[in-house]
């Protein structure tokens, strides 16, 4: 082999050619990235829906041996609950916090992670969701007053309630918290929109909340606002990318039905 023919043979990729192999290559990569991006979001997901649900047993165990659901911790509180212990009621002695928002000027509705034993947490004792933000809790606040024995000054975080109920039967009910599944702004934060309730307010003792990815420092839309504005209505739907009109949504929530608190007490004896 001489010659031209031998030019031919040792010649090299041409621009063209290199251009086309490297844009299959970074199209390749980037499938590969977004691939592995869409698993580790799967993996954060299911991994933070695993927490909620564990810190929900872990409420359940607490109310089993003391009777009570814990009230929520605040972001001066070191992952303990913020509650009166002679009242009984969630509040340090100035502002009470059943539904976070901020109280006394400190972030409330806390999960709180020190008095019920959950992990993993953060350098100073909150609880973390698989994306590193604090997971949140609310407790119903308000008793059905329309039963004598159950008056409205009772709550589920109240040290009376189990002797409550178990001296008058099991006739006590919330009637605050409530859960919507709404796809527009809320009008006004006392319901749902119409046919939009998930729950009513007979049925949420305490409600476990991650408020997904983009947490509380992301843009947030209308409707994880509302998980976190610090009144008893939240919002728990199919996720929202951010370019809907109500905005993106990812949170996540579980929550503790009336009827499954009141069994696990039953079960353990705690009431008759």
């Amino acid at each position: 082999m001489s010659g031209p023919d031998l030019r031919r043979f040792y010649r090299g990729f041409t621009l063209v050619e290199l251009a086309v192999v490297l844009a299959i290559v970074g199209f390749l990569l980037g499938s590969l990235m977004l691939t592995l991006s869409a698993q580790m979001e799967s993996r954060n997901t299911g991994d933070t829906q695993q927490r909620l649900e564990q810190a929900k047993e872990l409420l359940l165990a607490f109310a089993i041996v003391n009777g009570r659901v814990p009230c929520p911790a605040r972001s001066n509180s070191a992952g303990a609950e913020v509650r009166d212990a002679v009242s009984g009621v969630c509040t340090d002695g100035a502002v009470e916090d059943y539904y976070g928002g901020t109280p006394g000027g400190n972030v409330g509705g806390l999960l709180p992670a020190t008095t019920i034993g959950f992990q993993p947490v953060d350098s100073q004792g909150f609880a973390l969701d698989a994306w590193g933000n604090r997971i949140r809790y609310a407790v119903a606040r308000v008793l059905d007053g329309s039963v004598a024995t159950c008056p409205d000054t009772a709550t589920f975080a109240h040290f009376t309630l189990a002797t409550k109920l178990k001296s008058n039967g099991i006739t006590c009910a919330p009637k605050d918290l409530i859960v919507c599944n709404v796809t527009q702004a809320i009008a006004v934060d006392v319901a749902c929109a119409a046919n939009t309730a998930v729950t009513n307010r007979r049925t949420v003792a305490a409600i476990v909340l991650s408020t997904g990815k983009n947490g509380v420092r992301g843009p947030q839309g209308t409707n994880e606002t509302e998980n976190v504005d610090g009144n008893h209505v939240f919002v728990s739907k199919t996720p929202d990318p951010s370019g809907v009109a109500t905005g993106e949504f990812d949170d996540l929530l579980v929550w503790i039905p009336v009827g499954v608190l009141y069994g696990k007490l039953i079960s353990a004896g705690v009431l008759p």
